[in-house]
């Protein structure tokens, strides 16, 4: 089973205004989604996302997400070959499922399906 590739990067940050600040004058745009518990950019066909650190799930450094049409059969397509499962699937709003696991690396890779 293929996937859509990578079209969203989650970020863990420590302060939210901050990088809100760093990543609209990069991104060149405003955020589209704009809360105290996460902020979002659209841009060129990808999302950015700003995640604050006790909202993370003790992740540290950015995360990948791949899109799926199925996440429950690519997650265990992926642990079948040996990842591991970090966050089991989880719905996060507006029909949107995600979950993470590490490779063998320890490696976090990030899976997502919208319905």
């Amino acid at each position: 089973m293929t996937t859509e590739g990578i079209k969203t990067v989650l970020h863990p940050v420590s302060d939210l205004a901050a990088a809100k600040a760093v990543y609209t004058a990069l991104l060149g745009v405003p955020p589209q989604t704009d809360e105290s518990y996460y902020v979002g950019y659209d841009v060129g066909g990808q999302h950015i996302g700003l995640v604050p650190g006790e909202m993370t799930g003790g992740l540290t450094a950015p995360v990948a997400y791949w899109h799926v049409a199925d996440i429950e059969a690519k997650l265990a397509e992926v642990t079948e070959a040996g990842a591991t499962v970090k966050d089991d699937v989880r719905e996060v709003g507006a029909g949107r499922r995600v979950a993470t696991v590490t490779d063998r690396d320890g490696n976090v890779l990030g899976l997502l399906q919208d319905d």
